[in-house]
Formats: structure tokens, sequence, C-alpha cells
């Protein structure tokens, strides 16, 4: 079995390592330079009913245990004048401990022998072979040839064309980014509505809040969600940062000012995310030798779950293709079956707030998930 992953994201990473506790060889390329080339993202929950999972079947818990940021698993839910309409303490039972994306992800390189990943090499292109096998050309000329290609490259999957013509189409909804630092001294009241774990204000719009999470230290990453066309979007310099945070500021007028601050006092430019998702269900016809992890496989807007989907995704696989190493066709399609069910259907409310809650789930909280306020 040759085995080549294309992204050291999460997923790709996930199965590289449960291929490599099972002793099959694997090699995964990376287009960034390094682990290190860009910010990993923010805090990660990781739940019990699914990434979790994953961690053991990569053997991975103790190391995994290591990273949890104790306390981060509280919740807020602030309406927009501040006012605290409901909170949850971390008394250590949840389900969903919380990590920083970019540390579980270097565990995860930690965990692989030296070589395993191969950082800088951009993909320019995948095709068939007339054996089966499938090729891949990188940027700089080079080529490897492989007889089990899996595409963990994410969103814009340069090896997802092998198996469907899906691409990713914008939701209507969109994130802009910002992170306050030394907030308990820089920023007093915000840090005190934020708390110690996460925050989430709503005011009119359903679609529309402030979303908010303590990371490691006294960093406070906020994530203003925002439901407007890309043409909205367009027409705001991001470029000029001081401007673009007004801009969004003026979206949430009104709003108490320990909340707006999150916009307006950002150490870090606004940065714009745009939600892009793969059709809900999308399946494709079994193709040899070639499958999807992850996003790459089925992208929707942020809800929580896309890293730990992913991170189960590269343990199931690597689980089946352990368990069937003669048949490496039968392995791919009881995990891609598997993985179809998976990602088409939500998870439920009751499953998702038992695991950050506990058995005493309360009423109004499931009140306020449903959409059920007055």
């Amino acid at each position: 079995m040759n085995v080549t992953i294309i992204g050291a994201g999460l997923g790709g990473l996930t199965l590289a390592r449960v291929l490599h506790v099972h002793g099959i060889p694997v090699a995964v390329y990376e287009a960034e330079s390094s682990p290190m080339a860009r910010m990993q993202g923010g805090m990660l929950d990781i739940h019990d009913y699914n990434g979790q999972l994953a961690v053991e079947a990569a053997g991975l818990v103790d190391e995994f245990r290591g990273l949890v940021l104790d306390g981060r698993q509280a919740m807020r839910i602030l309406d927009q004048d501040g006012n605290l309409l409901f909170e949850k303490v971390d008394d250590g039972t949840g389900g969903r401990p919380e990590v920083q994306r970019g540390e579980l992800r270097q565990m995860l390189i930690d965990a692989l022998p030296e070589g395993t990943v191969r950082w800088g090499y951009k993909v320019d292109g995948v095709r068939t072979l007339d054996d089966g096998c499938h090729e891949v050309t990188f940027t700089d000329g080079t080529t490897v040839v492989s007889s089990l290609l899996v595409g963990a490259d994410g969103a814009w999957s340069k090896v997802r064309p092998l198996l469907t013509d899906a691409t990713p189409e914008y939701e209507g909804t969109a994130f802009v980014e910002t992170y306050l630092f030394d907030a308990d001294t820089q920023h007093p009241a915000t840090a005190a509505a934020v708390g110690g774990g996460s925050m989430v204000a709503h005011g009119g719009s359903p679609d529309d809040g402030i979303n908010a999470h303590r990371e490691s230290g006294d960093t406070v990453h906020t994530y203003v969600a925002l439901s407007r066309p890309l043409d909205w979007f367009a027409t705001i310099d991001f470029t000029d940062p001081a401007t673009a945070a007004a801009r969004i500021a003026e979206e949430f007028d009104g709003w108490a000012p320990e909340l707006t601050a999150l916009i307006t006092d950002g150490d870090t430019d606004p940065v714009l995310r745009p939600h892009y998702a793969l059709p809900v269900g999308l399946r494709w016809a079994r193709v040899p030798g070639v499958t999807l992890v992850g996003d790459a496989a089925h992208l929707a807007p942020p809800n929580g779950e896309g890293a730990n989907l992913a991170i189960l995704d590269g343990a199931e696989l690597g689980q089946a293709l352990a368990a069937q190493p003669d048949d490496v066709e039968a392995a791919i399609a009881r995990y891609e079956e598997a993985m179809f069910v998976r990602s088409a259907t939500p998870v439920d409310d009751a499953v998702l707030l038992e695991s950050l809650f506990g058995n005493d789930v309360p009423e109004s909280l499931l009140e306020l998930v449903r959409g059920e306020q007055g």
C-alpha cells in the first residue's frame, strides 16, 4: 500500500498517525513551508462523541490531555446591552475540552516519524494514469505517483475533481476576526464580559452577533458574525484596518461598548473570513485509489464540528485500511459510506448540549438554541 496524503491539516495528519500506529508507511505533502508558516487558528473544542474518539484511535490521549486549557469550557450568553442571559462555569465535567488548534496540529506532527511530512510542496495538478494510479504534480515541477491518494487539502482541494465536479459556494455569512491581547489589563470591561471561556452576544438578527473566546494566556479571540452578500463586504476596504473596523462596528450601533470594543479596539487588523460550503449530502461514485477527508469532502460553515469531523475521518479511514490491507477498495468504500452518512446528518442539539453541560441541560438554553425566545 503506497499512501500519499495531500495536506498536513488535522485530518490528513490524523490519518497519517493512525496508519503509522498500524505500521503502514505514508507520505504527507503540504504546501506551507513549515508548521508555523502562518497562524493556525484559535481554540477548538474536541468533542467526546467524535473528535476524542479519533484522538484515542491515534494513541495520543495523554498528549491531548496535556494540551487542554482548564476553564475554557465556561460559557456566557449576553444580549446586545451586555446583560447576562445564561452562564455555565467549567467544572471539568463537560465533554468538549478546549485546545489551541496549532498545538493540536503540532502534537500530531510530533507523533510521526521525521520526514513523513514534506513541507513546501504545493500541488499544481493531479491526474489518473493508465494503470489506475494517480500522479501529483507540484508547482516546482516534481511529481509523485501513488496507488492510494487521499485529498486532505481543504476547501479548494486539488484532489476533489478526481471524484466530483462539486465546488464550494458562498453561504451568505462571514466572520470578521479580531484579537485583543493583555485583555484583563488593557480592556478590563470587555474581558469581564467575555469571562473565562466563550461568550456569545446576539441582538435583533439571529445571524448577526459577536462571539469571543478566551484563548491561552490573556488573549481574547473574536469572531464577528454577519449575514451579508459578498458585494456588501467588497465595499469595505480591509487594507485600511481602522476604517474597516469602524464600518463593521456600525452594524452593532447601540450595543454595549464593552462588546463593540471587541471590534474597534482590536490589536490585530480585522480579517474577513467568508463562509463557503459544499452541497449537504455530497456523494460520489467510488473511484479506485483516491478518496477525501475533512473539508475536502464535506466543507460546511463553522458549526463547531469541522475539526472534529476531519480528525474522525482521518482516524476511521486509517482504521479501515489497517483492517483490510489486502482489499484497499473495500476499506475505502466502508469508510466513505460512514463518512457520507455522518457529514449529512446534523448533530442532535441534545447530544451537543449534553457534551457541553452534562446531563442537566437547562431548558432556557435549549430554547435559545432552538430559536424559541420571544
